[in-house]
């Protein structure tokens, strides 16, 4: 059956709503799978608003899998707009690698206390439930789902989803030149193979849509080291390397306009015919849709 991905948010660190944005979108993280009426959600940024009002004309009741990669603001901040948790007939799993049964609500309710929002989170009329994931894989209504801890400041994790010989790869927020053992000698040599680390190509190897985070340009990074962020070109490297057959570069710098986002995809082309790998490049935009397998 294979997925149905749609991205309904796109953009990194804040919201970039605005003429300069229209093409790939100002909304913050969000991406949706579907596998027949499995809903699987990755992320909780202000895309997840207009997927919830989408989820809403779909059906009732709702069934929903929500997968936080982690908790910084444009990851979490589309949840207290979320209309499916205000009907009492969904049902919310939000799966997570967690420390104990109160990570939930640290991650999600913390933005609705009283000083921030008017409605709390023990106020919303949805089950919500939350779901550990293990190490290894996961079965998540017949999906297997594995996570993997990545390079971000604080704890984020990157998730590959596998069903009847599909892959989808969601890992943003992950600063893959920090991995390397000399990061400097990039910099020295830009047009050079960049190491990437085993366990991140075994990670994303053979996916068929790879949704991964390559905010930076190589102009930009030298002054972003640390941030936790990739540059787009070292993201081509992995994909090349882990025989990826779809890449769409994701978590867009706010910085960066339509143009400019343009300009780094081309970049990220040129550099995936130079290594000689068939990769399939584009960029993410809010409101696409594909499908795979």
């Amino acid at each position: 059956m294979g997925f149905s991905v749609t991205f309904w948010g796109t953009r990194g660190s804040i919201p970039t709503p605005g003429a300069s944005t229209q093409k790939f979108g100002g909304d913050t993280s969000c991406v949706e799978l579907r596998v027949g009426d499995t809903v699987l959600i990755c992320d909780a940024g202000t895309g997840l608003r207009k997927l919830g009002v989408e989820l809403m004309r779909r059906s009732s009741p709702l069934v929903a899998h929500l997968f936080l990669s982690h908790p910084h603001w444009d990851h979490i901040q589309g949840f207290p707009f979320f209309a499916p948790v205000y009907a009492p007939t969904t049902l919310l799993h939000v799966h997570c690698v967690a420390e104990g049964q109160e990570r939930l609500r640290d991650l999600l309710s913390g933005q609705m206390e009283g000083d921030y929002f008017p409605v709390q989170f023990s106020d919303l009329g949805a089950r919500i439930e939350q779901q550990d994931l293990v190490p290894g894989p996961n079965q998540v209504e017949g999906v297997t789902v594995r996570a993997m801890r990545l390079e971000h400041p604080g704890t984020c994790f990157g998730f590959a989803f596998e069903h009847e010989g599909a892959k989808v790869v969601y890992a943003t927020d992950n600063e893959i030149d920090l991995t390397f053992p000399d990061p400097d000698q990039v910099q020295k040599d830009l047009e050079a193979p960049r190491p990437v680390s085993e366990a991140l190509v075994d990670f994303v190897r053979g996916a068929d849509l790879l949704i991964a985070d390559g905010q930076y340009t190589d102009e930009e990074y030298p002054q972003k080291i640390g941030w936790g962020h990739a540059r787009a070109t070292t993201l081509v490297d992995l994909a090349v390397r882990a025989d990826v057959k779809q890449l769409a570069v994701y978590h867009h710098d706010p910085m960066q306009t339509d143009e400019l986002v343009e300009a780094k995809l081309e970049t990220c082309r040129r550099r995936a015919e130079r290594l000689g790998g068939k990769l399939q490049i584009f960029g993410a935009r809010e409101g696409f849709e594909l499908r795979i397998g």
